[in-house]
């Protein structure tokens, strides 16, 4: 039998009140409270509360405020940004390459919820991992919704919403989010 937790963490359906799930995403709200809480002069103390969250490789900088759900399902390479307001559901895998750049108020979701009504009544939910390339520039406002992989040196434009994978090297925008043009003209 299945833990609640490795349940979530396969993509099945799992029981978000399970105890132990419960527990962890208190212990990271007081990490996130505390992150969200420190003055602009702290960047140490910040740097140490978001290593504690994340998984960074090589340096990283987020503005508060960040807020996540488990923080170690979060994974950033060299010389990531998140401007303010960043939220990312990681309740499944999201690997962010490097040098990605968030805009102000991303949202990067990857929890989501069974479509059939009496399904979703039962409480239980589900994730899908998320996969953002290298060197990819995310607009202000724009959402990833749960299982999308955006491919390296990509463009998306402000206010998105990605509901599907994009390639590498295009400029994609749009509700939902569509390929405008290569990015290498």
């Amino acid at each position: 039998m299945n833990s609640e937790k490795e349940n979530m963490l396969s993509g099945r359906l799992y029981n978000a009140y399970d105890a132990e799930l419960v527990k962890e995403r208190a212990y990271v709200r007081d990490l996130l409270f505390e992150l969200n809480h420190t003055r602009p002069g702290e960047e140490e103390k910040r740097k140490d509360l978001l290593r504690r969250l994340i998984r960074a490789e090589g340096s990283f900088h987020i503005e508060p405020p960040f807020y996540c759900d488990y923080g170690y399902n979060i994974e950033v390479g060299d010389n990531f940004y998140a401007n303010f307001g960043c939220v990312i559901l990681d309740v499944n895998s999201v690997r962010i390459g490097r040098n990605a750049l968030l805009a102000p108020f991303v949202q990067i979701y990857t929890a989501t919820h069974p479509t059939d009504p009496d399904e979703r009544l039962t409480g239980r939910e589900f994730a899908k991992a998320i996969v953002i390339g290298d060197n990819v520039w995310i607009g202000g406002g724009a959402i990833i919704c749960p299982g999308v992989t955006i491919g390296s040196d990509v463009t998306i434009g402000a206010g998105s919403v990605v509901t599907r994978d994009l390639p590498d090297n295009v400029i994609a925008a749009g509700n939902p989010c569509k390929v405008i043009r290569s990015a290498r003209t």
